[in-house]
C-alpha cells in the first residue's frame, strides 16, 4: 500500500513548533487552581512556522474574583 509524504512546513526554529507555553506564576486562586500565563513566540507570532504572513494565536484570557 502506497504512502503518502505529507507536505513539508517550515517550523520556527526558534520555538520548534511549540509556539504557546502556559507558565505558572506560583500563584494560588481562591478556587484553588493556579494562575498561568500563556506565552507566545515571538518570532511566529503563534503559528509555529515560518510564513510570510503570520496570524497571531487565538489568546483567552479568564478573570479571577
Amino acid at each position: 500500500m502506497a504512502q503518502h509524504t505529507p507536505a513539508r512546513t517550515r517550523i520556527c526554529p526558534d520555538c520548534d513548533g511549540f509556539p504557546a507555553v502556559a507558565i505558572d506564576t506560583g500563584t494560588l486562586l481562591d478556587d484553588g487552581t493556579r494562575a498561568t500565563l500563556l506565552i507566545t513566540c515571538r518570532r511566529c507570532h503563534g503559528t509555529g512556522t515560518t510564513s510570510t504572513t503570520p496570524v497571531p494565536a487565538q489568546v483567552t484570557q479568564r478573570e479571577h474574583a
